[in-house]
């Protein structure tokens, strides 16, 4: 196959989940729904976190970051999605993708550090709860929060930038439905060695560190729960420690389903589910695994209402005058 001139692609085609128009409707309410949950519930748990005093601590700043970080990670993909089903139009151009490219690795790399570091604060929390506050001091946690915001644009932008010195022919169908980095890679018609060495030893590394980090943690967060005397103390620990532990896992398993399937299953409808379960269900649930079930973010968001409900007849009896 002769490579074809990058210069002349113009555009690609984004196959989505279904050809079948009838269930295009279906597809659209369904996940638009899960868009404006996403979205409202983050900004509620951001909202709630910035509003109260007693919120600035920094569990809920990782928290909060991790909110704003899966509004935009949703928001890279589905409203494009979205529009593409109502417009009847699978096209994305070449700017676009690689734009979505960019912002789609930035992010889920974001996601990626963030629930490293919530894994780092919880350790340091049940493992030394007397230095807790000395330890995760406003600098560190700024520091942690820059860092990894540097390290996941610098790695978006190679990949990014490796990818676009890439040729592509007259096949130029995404069998998913977002400029996903593999799908794109693997359209090329020049050689992808590097761009596949540089995207494996990413995963590798920006992947396997931290999750090597957070097995570390919650290997010492184990250890430390098993010497506490008490079933309540134990339930307690445990407890502000499970729900991330369960986003941990879904993050993880379904990240590796995706970029270590192989390559004879990669027109498969697995690989696009495991990418909705990452980039849709997993930013969705943030706000009730995190937050809802804590007695802390419930006491805020009740408060938050208590004063919009006592605000909006003010405001409206000042609009009158």
């Amino acid at each position: 196959m002769v490579p074809g001139n990058k210069t002349q692609i113009s555009e690609f085609i984004l196959l989505g989940f279904s050809e079948e128009s009838a269930l295009q409707s279906i597809i659209f309410g369904f996940f638009l729904s899960m868009y404006l949950i996403t979205v409202f519930g983050n900004l509620l748990i951001i909202q709630a976190v910035n509003s109260n005093p007693h919120l600035h601590t920094p569990m809920y700043f990782f928290l909060s970051n991790l909110s704003f970080v899966d509004i935009c990670f949703i928001s890279t993909t589905i409203p494009k999605m979205l529009v593409n089903i109502q417009t009847q139009n699978k096209v994305i151009s070449y700017e676009d993708c690689f734009t979505q490219i960019y912002f789609f690795l930035l992010f889920v790399q974001l996601d990626d550090f963030l629930l490293t570091v919530m894994s780092y604060d919880r350790y340091v929390a049940i493992c030394h709860p007397l230095h807790y506050t000395v330890i995760m001091n406003a600098r560190l946690c700024a520091l942690l929060i820059l860092v990894s915001w540097m390290i996941g644009a610098l790695n978006s932008l190679l990949q990014t930038l490796l990818a676009l010195r890439l040729s592509f022919c007259t096949v130029l169908e995404i069998p998913h439905f977002f400029c996903e980095f593999k799908e794109v890679i693997q359209l090329a018609c020049s050689d992808t060695f590097l761009n596949k060495t540089m995207m494996y030893f990413a995963v590798g590394l920006l992947g396997g560190g931290p999750f090597a980090g957070i097995c570390y943690s919650y290997s010492r967060i184990v250890s430390s729960i098993h010497r506490i005397s008490s079933a309540q103390g134990k339930y307690k620990a445990f407890s502000t420690c499970a729900s991330h532990l369960s986003v941990v896992s879904l993050f993880y398993c379904t990240v590796l389903g995706v970029y270590f399937t192989p390559a004879v299953t990669q027109n498969s409808h697995s690989s696009v589910t495991a990418s909705v379960m990452y980039t849709v269900v997993t930013p969705m649930l943030n706000p009730f695994i995190y937050s809802l079930r804590n007695k802390d973010i419930k006491r805020a968001l009740r408060k938050f209402f208590r004063m919009a409900t006592i605000l909006e007849p003010i405001v409206l009896r000042q609009k009158k005058c």
